[in-house]
């Protein structure tokens, strides 16, 4: 691992040989970058800042970030559309930060891909908490995969609408027979759900029935985690088919699945 050092003058990034993993602080108020660059550096990060989305581009592209704190309101820039953009491009772990508390916009936040959300006036050492546990997923993430709880087979192959998955090979071809790229996570959550259709699952059982997985309630990570799921095998995320949600429950596999 490598510190990360940015020069505006080169636009590079300098790598040092150091233990320290990079985080990209996106905020368009140089108070709120300083405090958090402050506390992040404290506790052994090295931080690079943006204050604008072509800020944030370049610094994203120079530099070998590990994760991004991103501020919601950059001026004239819409972060949910950058946080969009960057999660259709990179596979960087996001925090988004705002000013609005309302559930909406943290269900918004989550449904595009951020892993965590945080609102202002936020404590810099809860940020620093919220930023070890979303790295620490994403490691435990590029692990082993976890055991699930199956019937049957485990060289089963489990067909449903939108597509298939191979147990034993660990794909999943869209019904069109396309390649569905799916992440540790998700390829578990799907088989998950595919051996138990039509069965509600609150977050604890899910959590619970991939134990392997550093799952954290306190940053509803079960939710983002599904959220990209959907992205991926629904037709209209919108107006999710397969995936649903059961207000103050859960989530159950509402579409038919077959055994191959």
């Amino acid at each position: 691992m490598c510190a990360t050092l940015y020069s505006s003058a080169t636009k590079r990034c300098y790598r040092f040989p150091m233990t320290k993993m990079t985080i990209l602080v996106v905020d368009d108020d140089h108070q709120v970058r300083t405090l958090l660059r402050a506390r992040l550096e404290k506790d052994g990060y090295a931080v690079v800042e943006a204050q604008d989305a072509r800020d944030l581009w370049a610094k994203l592209e120079a530099c070998d970030v590990k994760l991004i704190t991103l501020d919601l309101t950059l001026g004239r820039d819409d972060g949910l559309a950058i946080a969009r953009e960057i999660r259709a491009k990179h596979n960087v772990p996001i925090i988004m930060i705002s000013g609005k508390d309302e559930e909406v916009d943290r269900i918004i936040g989550l449904e595009l891909g951020a892993d965590d959300y945080v609102t202002k006036p936020f404590s810099p050492r809860e940020v620093v908490a919220r930023v070890r546990a979303v790295l620490r997923r994403y490691e435990t993430n590029t692990a082993v995969a976890p055991s699930i709880p199956a019937s049957g087979s485990n060289g089963a192959r489990l067909a449903f609408e939108g597509g298939v998955l191979d147990v034993a090979r660990r794909e999943v071809v869209s019904a069109t027979g396309e390649p569905i790229d799916l992440t540790t996570t998700e390829f578990n959550l799907l088989e998950l759900f595919l051996r138990h259709p039509q069965r509600v699952m609150t977050r604890d059982e899910i959590m619970n029935c991939l134990k392997g997985q550093d799952w954290n309630a306190f940053d509803r990570s079960v939710d983002s985690a599904i959220a990209r799921l959907r992205r991926k095998i629904e037709p209209d995320v919108d107006r999710p088919r397969h995936i649903k949600t059961v207000r103050s429950v859960g989530y159950v596999f509402s579409s038919d699945v077959r055994r191959l």
